[in-house]
């Protein structure tokens, strides 16, 4: 089948010619006709770079009614990076209609944003948070808009956007059609499906969760003090490497950029720390292929559509299964091949045969490569480099004479000996000295000592932990701060890499607030939490000193906790409400304050139920999917 047979406008298949797009994809083979044709609710489920985005984008642009200044079209996806994505891509599939694409996320001045919505928007590509902003502040009409794409719509709830979601679709017409893509279905994602949904329709390419058949998987077992070792040695057997390394949090990935670039390597971190000026600047170096190796959280690499990815590296395993179907998915793309290569411990085996069900898929057993098998294919490069360099005769003709004179009674062998030596000699030295980093799965001290190490020391005092099996933690921000339990969850949740549902309770009280989650989580909360930001204020995190301290919801002074971040007045007040500003700019990232905000942050001045007594009757609940 051809695009001219799905049916798509005259000035949409221009657009398509002149991109250079031939043949649709199963799932824009699948997808587009019945956009189309039918007015209905959607659901499809493909892996990562099978063009979902055209899936939906193509019909989507087809189906606007061109010059309209008011929204009719809402895409929603969950990070800044695939919200200029799918904006970029909107644009190229419409320039011959007359139809304007406006893309809004946090991290950029919202005033601009509003003026461009204003100035006529017929579709908007938008960041939750930074949405609802725009919302609240009445500064974006929804209730014309006629269709809403979820896109990535696993992510967005794994992130903690449910709320906002779940704020939006319940202001738009209950009449509009609701287009959800994704890479996996998890039941959070049924769960929006069952709420907004009429029996849609539901598309599914290849098995649920299962990954690119042109990927190969690959996994290392190190010991865990050798990670980032095995880490350099993958990369160097591995020269012309164009590659993302994957890290669970965004210190790991600051770390291990910097490391890299301090052992001579091509590498930038990007997480959600970064300013929005410093993640573009990183992302187009990565796309001009001036910047070989990306190190990235699993969120801020969300959108990264590049074709030419070779590698994956999965510095570690992620929380979450659905995580590693997404990170792999970033290389093969475009009917590419590409290899995602994983390192683990000796007590991670479990998670490779989980992942190899979920995904339906089998990894083949990797041995990090020694010294000998590194210099040779790294002097191969070099010789194959020497022989492709273009010789610029005319220029070098002067020189000739010169050069010629200083190997003067050196031998051809001898002066392919000294170049290469004087290219490689620190590299063969370095190598020299390393010994095998592959780890058997015995499971002795050793290992243990090292798989500790990287955990951090499990010898915490537990004393303080709740009998059932929960620990109660005590955060230094309340609703006086902007805070709630939305922002919260996202604030854990990204610097940590759980999932909302590792979070159980949560309290947020007017200074202060606490929540509830796992004994085994609390050591990695501990360590990854604190020191994070929130709309500009650190966030300081301990563990309550016994059940029931802050059990009561309505408490706001007293009760103070030791070594708790202390203000003047106690926790009930001396926190200024007037020069915080109105409401959150954001939706990923720091939490950088007024109209800087970015990706995650909560709701400055509003409580959950200012948000949603306005809405309670709006929600339109389904019966069936």
């Amino acid at each position: 089948m051809t695009f001219e047979e799905l049916g798509l406008k005259s000035g949409v298949l221009k657009s398509l010619t002149e991109m250079g797009f031939e043949t649709p994809t199963p799932i824009q083979t699948e997808a587009i006709p019945h956009l189309l044709k039918e007015e209905s609710d959607f659901v499809g489920l493909a892996q990562t770079g099978t063009g979902k985005t055209a899936a939906f984008g193509l019909p989507l642009v087809s189906k606007v009614e061109e010059g309209r200044k008011i929204p009719q079209g809402l895409v929603i996806c969950p990070t800044r990076e695939l919200c200029l994505q799918i904006t970029k891509d909107l644009q190229n599939f419409s320039k011959h209609l007359k139809i304007n694409v406006v893309a809004v996320y946090g991290g950029t001045d919202i005033r601009r944003q509003m003026t461009d919505i204003k100035n006529g928007a017929t579709i908007v590509v938008a960041t939750p948070g930074r949405l609802v902003d725009l919302a609240n502040r009445k500064a974006l009409r929804l209730e014309e808009v006629e269709w809403v794409v979820l896109d990535e719509a696993d992510e967005m709830l794994n992130m903690g956007f449910k709320e906002d979601i779940d704020t939006i679709l319940e202001q738009t017409p209950d009449w509009k059609n609701v287009w959800l893509f994704s890479a996996t279905m998890p039941k959070e994602v049924a769960e929006i499906a069952k709420n907004y949904m009429t029996n849609p329709l539901e598309v599914s390419i290849g098995h649920k969760n299962q990954t690119n058949e042109n990927i190969e998987h690959i996994y290392f077992m190190v010991k865990e003090k050798d990670r980032y070792a095995a880490t350099k040695r993958l990369i160097d057997f591995n020269p012309s490497i164009y590659g993302l390394i994957f890290c669970r949090t965004r210190r790991e990935t600051a770390q291990v950029a910097e490391m890299l670039e301090k052992d001579g390597y091509n590498a930038a971190p990007l997480h959600g720390d970064l300013s929005q000026a410093q993640r573009d600047s990183v992302m187009k170096r990565f796309r001009e292929k001036s910047l070989q190796i990306l190190v990235a959280t699993d969120v801020a690499a969300r959108g990264i559509d590049v074709s030419d990815v070779t590698h994956v590296i999965n510095y570690n395993l992620p929380d979450d299964i659905e995580n590693y179907t997404h990170r792999s998915g970033r290389t093969a793309r475009a009917g590419k091949k590409g290899e995602s290569l994983v390192l683990i411990n000796t007590r991670e085996l479990g998670k490779i045969r989980q992942i190899e069900r979920t995904i339906r898929t089998t990894f083949t057993v990797g041995t990090v490569p020694n010294a000998k098998e590194i210099c040779e294919i790294q002097l191969l490069k070099l010789a194959d480099k020497v022989i492709s360099t273009e010789v610029k005769e005319d220029e070098i003709e002067e020189f000739l004479p010169i050069i010629m004179r200083e190997f003067d009674g050196l031998s051809k062998e001898e002066v392919v000996k000294k170049f290469i030596s004087a290219e490689f000699n620190r590299f063969i030295d370095y190598y020299e000295r390393a010994g095998d980093l592959n780890a058997s799965t015995s499971r002795d001290r050793g290992d243990r000592d090292d798989f500790n190490e990287d955990r951090g020391s499990r010898n915490r005092d537990r004393g303080s932990r709740r009998d059932e099996g929960k620990t109660r933690f005590f955060v230094s921000l309340g609703k006086r701060d902007g805070l709630n339990p939305g922002g919260l969850l996202r604030v854990i949740c990204d610097s940590t890499g759980l999932r909302s549902e590792n979070i159980g309770k949560i309290d947020i009280l007017a200074s202060f607030s606490f929540f509830e989650a796992d004994d085994e989580l609390a050591d990695k909360i501990l360590s990854n939490v604190n020191g994070t930001e929130y709309e500009g204020h650190k966030v300081s995190v301990e563990i309550t000193k016994n059940k029931s301290e802050g059990s009561s919801r309505g408490r706001s002074g007293g009760g103070r906790f030791d070594g708790g971040n202390k203000r003047s007045g106690g926790f009930g007040g001396g926190r200024r409400d007037g020069d915080r500003g109105g409401r959150r700019d954001s939706d990923r990232g720091g939490f950088r304050g007024r109209d800087k905000g970015s990706d995650r942050g909560g709701f400055k001045g509003k409580s959950d139920s200012d948000r949603s007594s306005g809405n309670s009757g709006g929600r339109r609940r389904r019966n069936s999917y």
